[in-house]
C-alpha cells in the first residue's frame, strides 16, 4: 500500500532533536529545504526503497522483487536502511523505527545536508522540487494506461524499455501500423513479423 508522506508523526523527543540539528545547520551555514521526517517500520521501509525512496510509484513486478530482497536481506542480517531523502521541496526524509537515539540524530544531520545540497548545487538546479508529485502523477497515469490496455501489455513495455530496448523493437511496430494505416498490408505485416521475431528472440523465456 502506497506510504502517505504525512501518515506518521514524529515522537515529541525526536521533534525537539530536529529542532535542535536544524539550528546548529544554519549556523554553519547550511540553506536547506524545510524537512519533513516520517518514521516507518523496517517493513515499509523496505517498500518504499523498493519504490526506489518514492511513496508512490507505478505497478510493476520488479518492485515486488526488489522488496523480497531487501526484507531477506535486513531479516538475515546482511544490510539495514538508516535513511532515505527525497529532493523535494519540502523534502521528506524517512527514518527507521527502533534505532537509538543516536542513530535517530545522526541520519537527521546527514539529511539536512542532503538538503542543504539538493537546494545549492548547481547540478540539481534543474530538477524538479516536487518530485513526490510527479512520481504519484506517473503512477496515476501508467495505472490508467493499465486499465485502457491491459496490465501484461503496459508491463511489456515497461520491461522492453528497462532493457533499452524500447527503440530496436518499436520502430518495426509503429512501422507496422503506418502502414496499415496507409493500406499497405504487406508491409505493415512484414515489419509485424519482423517486430516480433525480435521480441521472442531477445526473450526467449517471457519478460520475467
Amino acid at each position: 500500500m502506497p506510504i502517505s508522506p504525512n501518515q506518521a508523526d514524529l515522537p515529541r523527543y525526536l521533534l525537539v532533536e530536529q529542532e535542535k540539528i536544524e539550528a546548529i545547520g544554519r549556523r554553519y551555514g547550511l540553506d536547506f529545504f524545510p524537512v519533513v521526517f516520517q518514521m516507518l517500520s523496517y517493513d515499509q521501509m523496505n517498500e518504499i526503497a523498493a519504490y526506489g525512496g518514492f511513496p508512490n510509484r507505478y505497478p510493476h513486478w520488479r518492485f515486488g522483487m526488489e522488496y523480497e530482497r531487501l526484507s531477506k536481506s535486513y531479516e538475515y542480517g546482511l544490510s539495514k536502511i538508516y535513511e532515505m531523502v527525497i529532493n523535494n521541496n519540502p523534502s521528506y526524509a524517512y527514518l527507521l523505527e527502533g534505532n537509538s537515539l543516536t542513530d535517530q540524530k545522526l541520519v537527521m544531520a546527514h539529511v539536512y545536508a542532503h538538503s542543504d545540497f539538493f537546494k545549492n548545487n548547481s547540478y540539481f538546479t534543474h530538477t524538479s522540487r516536487k518530485a513526490i508529485d510527479d512520481m504519484a502523477n506517473h503512477g496515476a497515469r501508467i495505472r490508467g494506461y493499465g486499465e485502457r490496455y491491459g496490465h501484461d501489455a503496459v508491463e511489456t513495455f515497461q520491461s522492453m524499455i528497462k532493457a533499452g530496448l524500447g527503440d530496436f523493437f518499436l520502430v518495426h511496430l509503429n512501422l507496422s501500423r503506418e502502414y496499415q494505416i496507409l493500406g499497405n498490408k504487406p508491409l505493415s505485416r512484414r515489419h509485424q513479423l519482423i517486430y516480433l521475431q525480435k521480441f521472442y528472440s531477445a526473450f526467449p523465456n517471457g519478460l520475467r
